[in-house]
């Protein structure tokens, strides 16, 4: 039964609820997000045995989804996953809480990763999203341009690239094809300076924000390896903590929390079409 709730302003455009991290707390992590006054999640698949199991949450808790096969699983995925996905799409066409393909992408900085066999599942899902007529999810790690190559040849309805953190200029590619562009724990840590200058400065309407949780956590989340070594655990990001995430992309473009709500929401409306659904 999908819960019903009042509209509330923040969007989390990337958090991985279906995460093994969450299995025994995942009902009371969602409601601490919406205390926190996150409004709305998407949770993108990450590989096929996720998929109805996203789906399941984000009915639960009125959110959405997305539907895909990450990178960093494509390792285990057959390439009859692809005809599966298609056949999934083909079903939920229709359903308001599906709003993209993904989590689709290149990663090309994890070492020992067949580059050609990411490639080949990225490809294969852009086509996905032309056929459905579905905004997309990237993961942007090291392959900015290898992602734009594609996103050239094949264009799609838009979407968001998540966790980006490339060039200016590279930006702007992603954004002049129809992408928002997201920001989350990264951007808290005083040492990740070029991260920092493009939040502070790429045009306002071009910024959506994420948590990509559990990953990714903020820097008041964040231990070193040595403090991991001696036992303490790293931080669990989770939704929460967006309006804080929040609070510090408001601060480096010197404007209110309340205007970043504002264009953010209507940012991840415009990137992912089917929030327009929802009153978040």
């Amino acid at each position: 039964m999908t819960e019903k709730h009042a509209p509330t302003a923040w969007v989390d455009t990337h958090c991985h609820l279906d995460a093994t991290e969450f299995d025994a707390d995942r009902d009371a992590v969602r409601a601490a997000a919406r205390a926190a006054g996150v409004g709305h999640i998407v949770i993108p698949a990450v590989q096929r045995s996720h998929w109805h199991d996203v789906i399941a949450l984000a009915r639960r808790h009125g959110d959405s989804y997305a539907l895909g096969i990450h990178p960093l699983y494509t390792p285990a995925a057959q390439e009859s996953d692809i005809a599966a996905l298609r056949d999934l799409l083909a079903e939920c066409r229709g359903d308001p809480q599906l709003v993209a393909v993904g989590e689709i992408g290149l990663d090309l900085f994890v070492t020992g990763l067949n580059v050609e066999r990411q490639a080949w599942f990225y490809a294969q899902q852009i086509e996905l999203a032309r056929e459905f007529d579905l905004p997309v999810i990237l993961h942007v790690r090291k392959s900015s341009d290898q992602l734009l190559k594609v996103l050239r040849a094949t264009p799609v309805v838009g979407g968001i690239a998540h966790a980006f953190n490339g060039s200016a200029q590279q930006a702007q590619a992603f954004i002049d094809l129809g992408f928002k562009l997201g920001f989350g724990g990264a951007v808290t840590y005083d040492r990740a300076l070029k991260l920092r200058a493009l939040a502070a400065t790429l045009p306002l309407d071009s910024l959506v924000l994420e948590t990509d949780a559990p990953d990714i956590p903020p820097h008041w989340l964040y231990t070193t390896a040595e403090q991991r070594a001696a036992g303490l655990p790293q931080g669990r990001n989770s939704s929460a903590e967006l309006p804080r995430i929040a609070a510090e992309v408001a601060r480096l473009r010197g404007m209110s929390i309340e205007d970043l709500q504002a264009a953010t929401t209507a940012n991840a409306r415009a990137a992912l079409g089917g929030l327009k659904a929802f009153s978040c």
